[in-house]
């Protein structure tokens, strides 16, 4: 494969107010490399610069506000298709009454704005007509909040990344040092049977061998665990859904050194193949 077949490159483009700019943060986070308000004359160089680095995923923002440069567009997407360079045009769209609402909200000023805000969108939405026909994709953000959003272009962009994305965090802790006030969930396991109170275990913490032994060799341990994952692995992916980026999940027993250590890391491991995990022991060295 070669060097412009891996190339990536999203050109978003469409009303002023439709939310392009959120659009570029959403494919930031995909990890594209995205620039914002770039004169179509600059796109061929820009792309062909681009070739020669490890990122190989951009993502740009055409539009009004580059007036004077906007009738270049057509030039500069023919120049990408000469040199075989793939690309994608996103074309984002929404009702004249919620424009209208947005720019009010927001107090921005049209691009078009030596003119009336309704007379500035239609003269608008006639000027980009014949590049909205050429768009491969098209979002009508009128009804969409900035996760749906997200979620769209995810789906659409990068279906793969859906479940990576979401940044999970498995916090272990200790019941008399306070609840983590930032958890989305808490799980108390202090039912379980209890290593503090075993001689040669209780200055072990829930990360050593004997301590994970002892505590699997109780069927009542297995069993919360695998109704915890099954929970789990059903509910993620609805929150993933929902747009949620960040996840924590708490998971508690009297001291946080035994019990609460060792299943975050037996989730941490169950979900590390799906999710992007990280595992912290918030109170294993305390007394």
């Amino acid at each position: 494969m070669s060097e412009r077949d891996k190339m990536q490159v999203v050109l978003i483009t469409g009303l002023s107010g439709a939310g392009k700019s959120h659009a570029l943060n959403c494919f930031e986070d995909l990890g594209y490399y995205c620039v914002d308000n770039m004169p179509p004359t600059l796109l061929p160089k820009f792309t062909d610069l681009f070739l020669q680095s490890e990122n190989k995923k951009v993502a740009l923002v055409c539009d009004m506000r580059g007036a004077a440069f906007f009738e270049d567009l057509f030039e500069a997407l023919q120049e990408l298709e000469q040199c075989q360079i793939d690309y994608e045009i996103l074309f984002l769209v929404a009702d004249d009454d919620v424009l209208i609402r947005r720019f009010k909200e927001t107090r921005r000023r049209h691009p078009l704005g030596s003119i009336g805000l309704p007379e500035a969108i239609k003269k608008e939405r006639e000027a980009l007509s014949e590049l909205r026909g050429k768009a491969s994709r098209e979002i009508d953000t009128s009804s969409l909040k900035p996760w749906e959003l997200k979620a769209k272009i995810v789906e659409i962009f990068e279906p793969e990344q859906r479940e990576k994305n979401m940044q999970i965090r498995i916090l272990s802790f200790g019941f008399k040092y306070g609840l983590p006030s930032h958890a989305d969930l808490v799980f108390d396991v202090r039912f379980l049977p209890n290593p503090h109170y075993v001689d040669h275990l209780k200055e072990l913490t829930g990360e050593d061998e004997q301590v994970i032994e002892y505590l699997w060799r109780w069927n009542e341990t297995s069993a919360y665990f695998n109704k915890v994952k099954d929970l789990l692995d059903f509910s993620i992916p609805y929150y993933v859904k929902e747009g949620k980026t960040n996840l924590v999940i708490a998971v508690g027993c009297t001291g946080g050194k035994h019990r609460s250590v060792m299943l975050a890391d037996e989730f941490g491991r169950a979900l590390g193949a799906r999710f992007s995990i990280t595992v912290e022991h918030r109170d294993i060295h305390k007394s």
